[in-house]
């Protein structure tokens, strides 16, 4: 997991001593190549998944990255031992980044984030949340700096604080400075008292709790949203009013100018934390107005403080 970064051991024994509250991490190193370069030079997905297979970032068959299904394995192993819980991959909620488009990495950066393929999974009251997709980090943010083909996770405990784990996510040489170190841990092992040495999970069995993972639309983040507008008088009021409606504030705003002679026009708005269902009821019913003339685009928001 994550290349050559030593996170397993991080959290299983190097935290030990800390109740773990979250953990997000770049844990793809050819989706976050793909998104570094589309940022870069401003090129669409598909041009950018074609470079990165020929110079070898990328398999001739990238689903399981490009659709995040390699980045939602490595984040439900980090959080079935960051929070003692058995692992659930069929439980994460799972987005990848082929739908992502270069006008949301602008707008995106215009607005001071960056945007990352990130597993993200958290301590909540009623249960754990588990998920992977393409996220907006504030750009002043160590993680939004991490380029190419890294890998960088963060965790984040209650005594430690915030910690930052960054290096090789992939490659011959980091692969096998992890498989070494596993290898040494086999033998290590061969010879400890199984009831006091360190639990492959970081909890030994009997103490795994049934904590419900919950569904994504139980999910608190913010969003960016990206509405194509018709460019006439109380649009903008109408959006707002039903953001209001669903009780989900605005935390900012931008819409571009639209250009002589065009009829429609793009507004992005920042929000602040909401439930996702709530929102997912609210997007329907903007996307109902005559108004809006295309699928309205949302991503998920994580400030990571």
């Amino acid at each position: 997991m994550a290349g050559g970064i030593p996170i397993i051991k991080a959290l299983r024994e190097g935290l030990t001593a800390n109740r773990i509250e979250w953990i997000a991490g770049i844990i793809n190193g050819t989706t976050n190549f793909i998104l570094s370069e589309m940022r870069d030079k401003g090129l669409d997905f598909d041009v950018v998944l074609k470079e990165a297979q020929r110079l070898g970032y990328a398999e001739a068959d990238p689903t399981f990255d490009i659709e995040g299904v390699d980045a939602a394995h490595k984040a439900t192993i980090m959080s079935a031992i960051a929070f003692g819980v058995p692992v659930q991959f069929a439980k994460a909620h799972v987005e990848g980044i082929t739908s992502l488009q270069a006008a949301d990495i602008r707008y995106a950066e215009q607005l001071g984030y960056r945007i990352k393929l990130l597993g993200i999974t958290k301590r909540r009251d009623h249960g754990i949340e588990l998920r992977v997709h393409p996220t907006l980090v504030p750009a002043k943010r160590l993680i939004a700096n991490v380029e190419g083909a890294m890998n960088a996770v963060v965790v984040q405990g209650d005594a430690v604080g915030t910690t930052l784990y960054y290096g090789k996510g992939a490659g011959s040489e980091p692969t096998a400075s992890a498989v070494i170190a596993d290898l040494v841990d086999i033998t290590r092992l061969h010879t400890a008292d199984p009831d006091h040495r360190v639990p492959h999970l970081a909890f030994q069995p009997d103490r795994l709790a049934d904590t419900t993972i919950l569904p994504v639309s139980e999910v608190v983040t913010a969003f960016y949203l990206r509405l194509q507008v018709a460019d006439e008088a109380g649009v903008l009021s109408k959006i707002t009013t039903t953001l209001a409606e669903h009780d989900i504030s605005i935390d900012a705003l931008l819409q571009r100018e639209s250009a002589e002679g065009e009829r429609q026009t793009d507004v992005i708005i920042l929000t602040h934390d909401t439930i996702e269902g709530r929102m997912r009821e609210a997007i329907a019913k903007m996307q109902a107005l005559p108004t809006v003339l295309a699928p309205i685009v949302s991503l998920r928001k994580e400030e990571l403080a």
